[in-house]
């Protein structure tokens, strides 16, 4: 179940990357035109895809996780995490982009809350 969740990781990732591809050089793309259409599609659509990558990235690491200054995290989350930070900072340096706080601040929160779903499910299904 592990490695197919790391081969699905890597596919949503390449996904992901093909997405800030089109946004960065301007193209148009079905999934930028249906995302227009719903109200705060953008921002549900940073939640999602973050959180989503997050999640499954996690479970492709076998939850693994690491301790810093008492706290637990996840190394799958802190990975995402770094990306897109760096990601959205790009943002600042590319012409056809706009750094926008709150699509870092949806990022944070898919992540978020698809940690805490990682967690959940770590804590279910492999503490039997």
């Amino acid at each position: 179940m592990y490695k197919l969740a790391l081969l699905a990781a890597i596919a949503f990732f390449s996904f992901i990357v093909w997405v800030i591809y089109m946004a960065n050089t301007g193209g148009s793309s079905i999934f930028f035109d249906f995302i227009k259409t719903i109200p705060y599609g953008d921002k549900l659509g940073h939640i999602g895809l973050f959180g989503v990558l997050t999640l499954i990235v996690n479970v492709g690491f076998k939850y693994h996780s690491f301790r810093l200054i008492s706290l637990n995290f996840y190394s799958g989350t802190v990975i995402v995490s770094v990306f897109v930070i760096l990601e959205e900072a790009s943002q600042f340096f590319i012409p056809k982009r706009t750094f926008d706080l709150y699509d870092l601040l949806s990022d944070a929160t898919g992540i978020v809350i698809f940690t805490g779903l990682a967690h959940y499910l770590n804590r279910t299904y492999n503490s039997k």
